[in-house]
């Protein structure tokens, strides 16, 4: 049973914090803003980027103040993952959250935190502007759909 990775034989309420943590690839991908439609409730990602986004790293620059800082932003927790219909479809929390298993570059994988970034997964390169520096109905002109599709290179190991 230990040659079981934890996020396959445990639910995602059983989790330690360390292990629910480490669900996160570092894609960025979350921290982007994202616009929904009122009347199809579609969401469309953008290429403007939370303001504490780091957009080299593709992490957080404040993490645990993050609620604080940023009203609308959401913790994710295991009672909310699987409804988060924003959250895209390369995230280990929604992969595990409808009983996928984690893509072959996702850190708990690969062994390297890198191979996000070398599957073309993450935020890094393609985040246009920071929220603060951008007016919010200018987010229109900033729509993007890669956030949502998996590139060429992310589908087998290199």
């Amino acid at each position: 049973m230990d040659d079981v990775p934890f996020w396959q034989r445990k639910s995602l309420a059983e989790l330690s914090a360390t292990e629910w943590e480490s669900l996160c690839d570092g894609c960025g991908r979350c921290c982007l803003n994202k616009l929904e439609d009122e009347d199809t409730g579609r969401v469309y990602y953008t290429d403007v980027g939370c303001r504490l986004l780091d957009a080299t790293t593709c992490r957080c620059k404040d993490y645990r103040n993050r609620s604080e800082q940023v009203d609308d932003c959401v913790k994710l927790s295991p009672d909310n993952v699987a409804d988060l219909k924003w959250l895209p479809p390369t995230c280990g929390y929604r992969l595990v959250a409808h009983g996928r298993d984690l893509y072959w570059w996702h850190p708990l994988v690969s062994g390297d935190p890198d191979t996000v970034h070398a599957a073309g997964i993450s935020v890094r390169g393609r985040v246009a502007i920071s929220e603060q520096d951008l007016a919010i109905e200018d987010y229109e002109d900033r729509i993007v759909s890669w956030p949502t599709r998996m590139p060429p290179r992310s589908k087998r190991p290199a």
